[in-house]
């Protein structure tokens, strides 16, 4: 395909060499990590967030007025498959008027298609007393960045969205109830963020996003398909191309996909970056069928369900688990979409 998304996608973060963890030959690697990107067959290739510590802060990191304190309430908790219950360690918080003072991915884009010819109450009330001000703060200093890396040279643009996906799942929804907010109001905000940012890309940039339920460390926070935000969600973001989660039965069945616009790109993440069992081709074969009863397969492409290192310390698996992994998507991809 000439255009994105590709049929073999993925999410954009990749296992952080030792080198890499300890902040040594961070270049080198990015380059051998792009040329392996190539190699595999990948269409889109990215960093794999090296430069990031996680996928979230690398936005926080960079934008001035935001601090770092502990994560509160009952919606920063991250869950395993034995059970365990881990709060996530910090959460931002806006402690001045934040403001883009320097490129927050435009620099590490430049950098990666340079090398790549082929071409993501946490608010001081004395700071923002009407938190809209702090709403048009957000989307301006995406708008910023977004034709930033329109001027570096890229077009392929994917957003993270955790926010939407997290009340699927009735406990959060809870969580977000006992806190005082309305959670479909706050879809309804959401929703509305994500589009005023997207209305102002720059010619020829498509748009994705990604909503998933949690990665880090190989953990999630939420559980529950997309049946309870597809309807808002699904109809009404302005983007091109879904990003799903389809790893497991967490993200519940293919039935929500019915609310996908005509003419909208669908990507199924289906390969799990959160175990290192390797699916089998004819069971990815079977979920893109599955989904194809409600999105024309021609209008869907495959992918990991999440990235492999949503936070630097990766999420248990080895390189060689990875690389399997990604290879798996790409022959897939290949005998899906001939």
């Amino acid at each position: 395909m000439s255009q994105p998304p590709y049929r073999a996608e993925h999410i954009g973060s990749f296992l952080r060499p030792r080198e890499v963890l300890e902040g040594r030959n961070v270049d080198e690697h990015i380059v051998r990590l792009i040329r392996w990107q190539e190699e595999l067959g990948l269409e889109v290739v990215t960093d794999g967030e090296f430069r990031r510590e996680s996928w979230r802060l690398g936005f926080v990191s960079k934008v001035a007025g935001f601090a770092q304190a502990e994560a509160f309430g009952n919606v920063d908790l991250q869950r395993d498959e034995a059970g365990n219950v881990m709060k996530i360690g910090s959460a931002p918080v806006a402690v001045t008027r934040i403001r883009r003072v320097r490129p927050i991915v435009a620099d590490e884009a430049a950098f990666t298609l340079a090398h790549n010819p082929r071409g993501k109450r946490c608010v001081d009330p004395d700071v923002y007393p009407d938190l809209d001000k702090f709403f048009d703060d957000v989307v301006a200093i995406y708008v910023q960045e977004m034709k930033a890396l329109h001027a570096a040279g890229g077009r392929y643009l994917q957003l993270d969205e955790v926010a939407q996906t997290l009340l699927c799942d009735q406990r959060l929804r809870d969580a977000v109830k006992a806190r005082g907010d309305d959670p479909e109001r706050l879809i309804d905000l959401y929703i509305e963020l994500i589009n005023r940012i997207v209305r102002e890309r720059p010619p020829g940039m498509t748009i994705g996003v990604h909503m998933c339920r949690g990665n880090a460390y190989g953990k999630w926070i939420a559980a529950g398909g997309y049946e309870r935000i597809a309807e808002k969600s699904f109809t009404k973001l302005e983007v091109d191309a879904f990003f799903l989660e389809f790893d497991s039965e967490r993200a519940g069945g293919f039935e929500p996909l019915r609310y996908i616009p005509k003419g909208k790109r669908v990507v199924i993440g289906a390969v799990s970056t959160k175990v290192p069992a390797l699916e089998s081709k004819d069971e990815l074969k079977r979920k893109i069928d599955a989904a194809s009863r409600y999105v024309p397969a021609e209008n869907l492409s495959l992918s990991p369900q999440c990235g492999f290192a949503s936070h630097k310390a990766g999420s248990g698996l080895t390189f060689e688990q990875q690389e399997a992994k990604m290879r798996l998507v790409v022959e897939t991809a290949r005998e899906l979409w001939r």
